[in-house]
């Protein structure tokens, strides 16, 4: 049993207040005025809590901030709870204000990616510092702007903190079933971009060279690749190119590539292969096509601390009565691949629970606040005394 009882209760009106609250204030990646406003009120709400140190620290990119909670720096065992506050739903989205669809569910932008998971980090250490916590853990919150869009400006604050933790603890949504996550793709964007001939189009035979024709056939060779190579991904995003003068063969077409990839090892097959595509169309005379881009996120993988860490995580749960839960592999990737690369194990999927992230439709099942900000809090009482799980 875990040794720090609560000596307060849960109870789920604040919490889902204090959801609507922060999902109402839009803060869309690229909304810079709705970041500064968000981070407003999470440094007010994070500053309560009794005993912490709160700071702004700058991204490199957005000029958007994060914010860092510090409690008990020196302690001998550390985790790392972390979040995003940015959201897909920009400041033009017609999504912006939540709507409570019955008592169990609140629809809103940003209530389960990721706004319901941070209400549940705040919850969980408001209990775990009521119960007295034990001097022996410390912990860290980083809470940054830019996920949604790569996490680029922030990729270096995850690489400095995993330095200094030994957990790392994400608050992504759970499951809807409530299962938490065990690994997760690799993400990567990448740019196909390429380059003709202009000519006329009613000559013939023509010197032109028309780029869009060219750019299609590798689309097509490129979204084959997924059966071509197990546990790959790719999906084709935007397609621009040419002109409304249809009677001009464009010299140019460009087409946005997402590339998801299961292990490490696959990294660089699937860059030779797009490469080897993109050569076929380069061994033709008058076209330059050219794939630019990055795996901007390694894929989360799986290792003997995390496998230690969610069988105290599950037994936690079973203390407190919940449903049974598991974990999966996602698809879609997360700052927990960033601590993965730096070298910290993490638990990833720990917030609230919901479904139809990114869209209109986003909904939280708004009972979980309550349970899953009492099983982390459990959890964090488990990790003071190491719980076979912190050294």
């Amino acid at each position: 049993m875990c040794d720090a009882v609560p000596i307060v209760t849960l109870t789920l009106p604040p919490l889902r207040d204090r959801l609507i609250r922060w999902a109402n204030q839009n803060s869309g990646s690229d909304h810079l005025a709705g970041l500064a406003a968000m981070l407003d009120l999470l440094e007010a709400d994070f500053a309560a809590l009794p005993g912490v140190r709160v700071e702004r620290v700058a991204c490199t990119n957005p000029p958007a901030q994060a914010l860092r909670v510090t409690f008990q720096p020196q302690a001998p065992r550390q985790v790392l709870l972390c979040g995003h506050y940015d959201t897909v739903y920009g400041a033009n989205s017609p999504f912006q204000r939540c709507e409570l669809v019955d008592e169990r569910t609140l629809r809103g932008p940003g209530v389960t990616d990721m706004k319901g998971g941070i209400v549940v980090m705040l919850a969980a250490l408001q209990l775990h510092l009521a119960a007295s916590p034990s001097p022996a853990l410390g912990f860290e919150v980083l809470l940054t702007p830019d996920e949604e869009t790569g996490s680029f400006g922030s990729a270096a604050l995850f690489a400095a903190a995993a330095r200094r933790h030994q957990l790392g603890l994400v608050f992504e949504p759970a499951r809807p079933n409530g299962n938490l996550v065990q690994s997760r793709k690799g993400t990567g964007n990448f740019v196909a971009t390429c380059h003709g001939r202009a000519g006329h189009a009613a000559k013939h035979p023509s010197d032109a060279r028309n780029a869009i024709a060219a750019l299609a056939e590798f689309l097509v060779a490129v979204h084959r690749l997924p059966s071509e190579m197990p546990g790959v991904l790719l999906n084709i995003g935007l397609v621009r190119g040419g002109s409304e003068a249809t009677n001009v063969v464009p010299d140019f077409a460009q087409a946005l590539l997402d590339v998801r990839i299961t292990h490490v090892a696959e990294r660089e097959p699937v860059l030779a292969r797009l490469r080897e595509l993109a050569d076929v169309i380069n061994a033709r005379e008058g076209f330059r096509l050219e794939v630019t881009g990055r795996f901007n996120r390694p894929p989360k993988e799986c290792g003997p601390v995390e496998e230690a860490a969610f069988a105290v995580y599950q037994e936690c749960g079973r203390e407190l009565g919940l449903p049974p839960f598991s974990w999966i592999h996602a698809g879609g990737g997360s700052d927990g691949n960033l601590l993965s690369a730096a070298g910290l194990p993490n638990l990833d999927g720990l917030g609230v629970i919901g479904e139809h992230l990114h869209s209109d439709r986003e909904s939280c099942v708004l009972p979980s606040l309550v349970e899953r900000a009492e099983l982390c809090a459990r959890f964090l009482g488990r990790l003071a005394t190491g719980a076979g799980v912190l050294r």
